[in-house]
């Protein structure tokens, strides 16, 4: 791989791009306006082709302005919409976007002999070749599109750090915001006329494809990392410059791994790859809101309710007049409880580790621990069962799902409860002793 100054200031521009997305991306998704900035990668068309048909230039300040006014315009009647209109603010956005764009199509549509868009320069920038567009500061040579982004990243910052408190209020509790004396509507347009304005100023160097990325996977992915929103900013920022180096590295080199040759041409597309990728991870991987973590969550209680089930089952076999003769095995176990043999294996383990499970050859028995958690369990179920049939009036033989579920989360204090609620019952609906209180 032969490194030059190119590739540093094709990173430099996609850093710059990708972390004035980030930052605003992260109040975008706590306000569930995630897509803002494809409604307005959409609808800054009518503004580009005005733009040029009113001035007959394609200079970059022309196609911003108008790319601008409309990217506002688009903001303002998506509230305008969702306000007076009494609509959900995404269906308010769909309206907006698609009616513009399409505004967009029929003006270029008729004139399209005047006007000249590149739609893969719309979708994928020009990234590659932003570094060749350069103006003299200070006596060296500096990609433009690296001043333009530049002084859009600063605006973005100062903005986010000045009126951080007023964006996080203004996010989770507008009503609030307006009681200690900011408006959060006022907040609500200036922080989409940045995205406006970024969105667009964004398009030319890196295009619209990793524009929506930016402004979304970043803060999505953060969002899975943390509850703190000033880490979450933190850890986006993080994420959008490793999207913005690690894009560019894997366009030039990735396609050479499997015979391809290098497809530096589209490092936009890349870094919007690496995103996904990115947020994939966060996905399966986050320690508490990724999939694999609330997968053990969920596993880790089925197997603790499971255990208790067991200790439960035997307390029932040992009321048995026969229960010397009754062995139970796991696969009885599993047959009474319907569990299936993993986590019944899993659960036995982890009871014959505790000590509240002995084993004798195949088969099982309680120890004195596990008798005492056992008769708390089992007072805890016929004592709903009382309960369920005298206050709920429900028939006897349709509560024991009912008690078998309640008796896991039934503490001293609440069997006390039902005790007086039932009038210290001796027996369950169907006749069965109800064992005394654990001293």
């Amino acid at each position: 791989m032969d490194w030059t100054v190119l590739d540093t200031w094709i990173i430099v521009s996609g850093i710059l791009a990708a972390v004035s997305c980030a930052l605003l991306g992260n109040f975008l998704i706590l306000r569930k306006m995630s897509m803002m900035g494809d409604a307005i990668s959409h609808a800054v068309l009518p503004g580009l082709a005005v733009a040029f048909l009113i001035t007959g230039s394609r200079a970059s300040m022309t196609m911003f302005l108008g790319a601008a006014i409309v990217g506002v315009l688009t903001a303002v009647f998506t509230q305008w919409i969702s306000h007076f209109g009494q609509v959900e603010e995404s269906a308010s956005m769909g309206v907006v976007f698609t009616s513009l764009f399409a505004i967009g199509l029929i003006i270029i549509v008729r004139g399209a002999n005047a006007v000249d868009l590149d739609p893969g320069c719309v979708l994928y920038g020009a990234i590659e070749l932003a570094p060749l567009n350069t103006v003299q500061l200070g006596g060296a040579e500096i990609p433009r599109s690296a001043l333009a982004l530049g002084a859009v990243l600063l605006i973005n910052t100062l903005f986010v750090v000045f009126f951080f408190k007023e964006l996080r209020i203004s996010a989770f509790d507008p009503e609030l915001a307006t009681t200690l004396g900011f408006s959060a509507r006022l907040m609500h347009y200036m922080l989409m006329t940045l995205v406006a304005v970024t969105t667009v100023a964004c398009f030319e160097s890196v295009g619209s494809i990793l524009v929506i990325a930016m402004l979304i996977v970043p803060g999505a992915a953060a969002h899975l990392l943390t509850d703190r929103l000033i880490t979450m900013v933190l850890i986006s920022v993080a994420i959008a410059v490793v999207c913005a180096v690690g894009g560019h590295l894997l366009a030039i080199t990735g396609p050479g791994w499997i015979g391809f040759s290098d497809m530096s041409t589209n490092t936009a597309g890349m870094m919007a790859v690496v995103a996904g990728a990115l947020f994939t991870l966060a996905l399966f991987g986050a320690p508490r809101y990724g999939l694999v973590s609330r997968w053990l969550h969920l596993w880790t209680l089925r197997i603790s309710i499971l255990r208790e089930d067991i200790l439960g089952v035997l307390y029932r076999v040992e009321e048995h007049p026969d229960a010397s003769n009754v062995e139970v095995s796991s696969v009885l176990l599993g047959n009474a409880i319907g569990a299936g043999a993993l986590d019944i294996r899993v659960a036995v383990c982890q009871l014959l580790r505790g000590g509240q499970l002995k084993r004798q050859g195949t088969h099982f028995r309680i120890t004195g621990s596990g008798r005492e958690k056992a008769r708390g369990l089992v007072r805890a179920h016929r004592l709903w069962e009382n309960y369920l049939v005298e206050h709920l009036h429900l028939a006897a033989d349709h509560i024991h799902p009912t008690a078998e579920q309640l008796e896991h989360i039934t503490d001293t204090a609440m069997q006390d409860q039902l005790v007086q609620d039932t009038r210290q019952p001796d027996r369950d609906p169907h006749g069965r002793d109800i064992p005394p209180a654990l001293d």
